[in-house]
């Protein structure tokens, strides 16, 4: 299998890659008929797709959960006057998500990324509903 991650130094190798050093392509049959001696990457990149996938699925279906959780307790924190945003318990999820993160074998810092998509959007929802008096219904995108 032929490494592509540095350009070689011929024109046409150059002007295959991009600004960013990555060579233009598009993995699928067509490719793989173009070079038959990567048939056999390609449908490992088909099969490890699908799994990506059915993880992109998954991910979305948690996260959908999540919300789920976290518009109940804003409802909860709505009806008992408690602010929208829990500064102690964000450096609590901050510490266990660092320490998962780093046991799954991932840089810690992807927990700055998570926090700052999920919790950031929690804490939205929370203030929508704060502000509508308790109702969750705010947060229905087809309302």
């Amino acid at each position: 299998m032929t490494d592509i991650s540095e350009p070689n130094d011929t024109a046409e190798t150059k002007e295959a890659f991009n600004n960013e050093g990555w060579r233009n392509t598009t993995i699928d049959d067509a490719q793989e008929q173009a070079n038959p001696q990567n048939a056999q990457a390609v449908e490992r990149i088909k099969r490890l797709r699908q799994s990506i996938d059915n993880v992109d699925t998954a991910i979305v279906s948690l996260l959908a959960e999540r919300f789920k959780c976290t518009a109940e307790v804003g409802v909860l924190k709505a009806q008992a006057g408690f602010a929208p945003e829990d500064r102690e318990r964000e450096k609590q999820q901050a510490q266990r998500l660092k320490e998962v993160a780093i046991n799954a074998g991932l840089d810690p810092s992807i927990e700055e990324n998570y926090r700052e998509f999920v919790v950031t959007e929690a804490k939205k929802r929370h203030q929508r509903i704060a502000e509508a008096g308790g109702n969750p219904g705010v947060l229905n995108i087809d309302a």
